[in-house]
């Protein structure tokens, strides 16, 4: 006989106990237990003490304090969440937000305002945040009288458009009629010292609050085999199947992986996968050339920490990726006029770094601009100047309703890459083909609640990995909604990828419209975007029945150029004129059905 995991006796009302039952339909086993020790620490307080229910939940009125993030790959808003947790202890009612979901009436209700924001390619703000832009660029943007802020900027310095979304933050509210609490912080990559000080400035800058808010204690008692895989506690997970899909003479290797996701990887279409890579061992080799005398077993200090040099640069820091810092270097040390010419920050030099990080590593600088007698580099230096190791990630390509406990990516090679490079190294491997993941959610970026809905997906190349996800997720899940995919690559021969699944599903009947471009194939190249403009009358039938438009891959070139093609739809198809037409965009962002995944 089967039990009710409830007992007969239950001490709630008929509502609750939907509610209940309800909220915990939708968690992870990861999420049954948090929630399990939050309720439980609410019950040994006596019940939800005035303030505990708002303290990181407060509404729009009743958040002294709010934190908004603007995040792409989730540092900003794991930044956010830190500082939440400090400003709660500290007795101060909360609200993180992001930018997505964040309006006008939530940011001049709050007495403090802190941002966080990250900046993405050319000065860029994370995709999440275009509306908030426009809005606080426009003639709608709020007016603030009491609210004071800080503001804390992500960036990388490589770009000449450093920290360019916090600076734009930060002028905006100040213009707007809001005070500054705290001097903006433009953060560089290697950012944990400035933000736990940032942090500590940030709570002693917020006047006590009159009345503490008494944040639950919730009981630590989840299992760590269930608690879901994050940033700073990955876990190692077996690589299943390691197979390339496209053809021998094909450009580049695509290749599809199948990895294990058991406990703590409890993922939804649109998120995406961590992977912390280990860099090749030859580049390695090639860099450590370089330090005349050094032995990779030799113990070198870097900041506060002191690891082998084999260790540094095999394990924690960047050798496969080009940064600012470095190449400054070594250029002083070099002499080089060409590296020089590089690093010019002029809108021409910007481009010639672009093209020159693209096609070299740490290793081929040293070895193509050789530093002067007497300017050798030692250890300790370089290892100063090169960027910590950063994960890669990958947009996952399965519905766990289709293919059970394994995550799927589709991945495209890199001479030398570090994560590319280990995965395909350890995937083909005899024993120890294990990585260590973890999961990274994209909220703002998930198929419509309503499964009536129809979607239609843009992703090129290896940018088609969400929506063979969602394609998946909603033939699992029966949604009735129609599913349009445009797909493009070089040559249909040798770069189709997932060719034959996306015959299948369209024959069955899970998609129902697929456009292609091969650009190669013929002397006039066809992208996506040319598709779009071919299918306009269509395109802006199915949007103006509601369809949500989803968008994956290059930020550089191809979002760009689709977004200009959706602009030309609305006018050509609407009759919009072009500021017309970009406030249709933006409303259709607004409203969660114009949603991009860029990179």
């Amino acid at each position: 006989m089967s039990q009710n995991p409830l007992p007969a006796a239950v001490p709630l009302d008929p509502e609750a106990r939907a509610a209940l039952d309800h909220f915990a339909a939708r968690l992870s086993p990861a999420g049954l237990w948090w929630a399990a020790g939050y309720l439980a620490g609410l019950a040994q307080a006596g019940g939800a003490p005035a303030g505990a229910a708002t303290a990181t939940g407060a509404t729009a009125a009743e958040a002294g304090v709010l934190v908004l993030t603007a995040s792409q790959t989730g540092n900003a808003r794991r930044l956010g969440e830190k500082l939440r947790e400090a400003l709660v202890a500290a007795g101060h009612i909360v609200k993180v937000v992001a930018a997505a979901d964040v309006n006008a009436k939530q940011l001049v209700a709050a007495r403090t305002l802190f941002a966080v924001a990250s900046t993405q390619g050319e000065g860029e703000p994370p995709d999440e945040a275009r509306g908030l832009w426009e809005l606080l660029a426009g003639r709608k943007a709020p007016k603030f009288a009491d609210t004071g802020f800080a503001v804390f900027g992500l960036g990388d310095s490589s770009y000449p458009l450093f920290c360019e979304a916090g600076k734009f933050l930060d002028e905006r509210f100040a213009t707007l009629g809001a005070q500054r609490l705290l001097d903006r912080i433009d953060a560089d990559v290697e950012y944990a010292d400035e933000a736990d000080a940032w942090i500590a400035a940030a709570v002693a800058a917020v006047p006590a609050p009159a009345v503490r808010a008494v944040a639950p204690t919730a009981f630590s008692f989840v299992p760590a085999a269930v608690r879901d895989a994050d940033k700073d506690h990955p876990r190692e997970v077996g690589i299943l199947a390691a197979q390339r899909i496209v053809a021998r003479q094909a450009d580049r290797a695509v290749v599809h992986y199948e990895l294990e996701a058991g406990e703590g990887f409890a993922y939804e279409p649109g998120d995406s996968l961590g992977v912390w890579p280990l860099n090749p061992t030859a580049v390695v080799a090639r860099v450590a050339a370089h330090l005349p005398g050094a032995a990779l077993d030799a113990p070198v200090v870097r900041g506060k920490h002191e690891r082998p040099l084999g260790e540094w640069l095999g394990e924690q820091l960047e050798i496969t990726r080009l940064a600012r810092p470095f190449l400054e270097a070594q250029a002083e040390r070099s002499g080089a006029p060409e590296l020089a010419a590089v690093l010019d920050k002029s809108p021409a030099g910007a481009a010639r770094l672009q093209a020159f990080v693209a096609t070299a590593n740490v290793a081929d600088v040293l070895e193509r601009f050789p530093v002067q007698t007497g300017r050798e580099w030692n250890a300790g230096e370089l290892l100063a100047a090169l960027r910590p190791l950063a994960p890669r990630l990958y947009s996952i390509a399965s519905s766990r309703a289709a293919v059970g406990e394994e995550v799927h990516l589709t991945i495209a090679s890199v001479d030398n890459g570090a994560a590319s490079g280990h995965l395909w190294q350890r995937g083909t491997a005899a024993s120890g083909n294990t990585v260590r993941a973890y999961l990274e959610r994209n909220t703002h970026f998930r198929l419509p609640a309503d499964a009536s809905q129809d979607v239609i997906m843009i992703g090129p190349g290896t940018g088609v990995a969400p929506f063979r996800a969602f394609v998946q997720e909603r033939g699992e899940t029966g949604a009735t909604g129609r599913n349009w995919l445009f797909f493009g690559a070089r040559h249909f021969d040798t770069e189709f990828l997932y060719q034959l699944e996306w015959q299948q599903a369209l024959k069955d009947g899970r998609l129902n419209r697929l456009d292609l471009a091969f650009s190669r194939d013929q002397a006039q190249k066809i992208y996506v975007q040319d598709r779009l403009r071919e299918q306009a009358a269509d395109l802006w039938s199915w949007l103006q029945g509601g369809a949500s438009l989803y968008v994956c891959g290059d930020a550089t070139r191809m979002a760009p150029d689709v977004h200009t093609a959706l602009r030309d739809t609305a006018q050509q198809q609407g009759g919009l004129d072009a500021e017309a037409a970009e406030a249709w965009l933006a409303e259709l962002a607004a409203t969660k059905r114009y949603l991009r995944d860029v990179y």
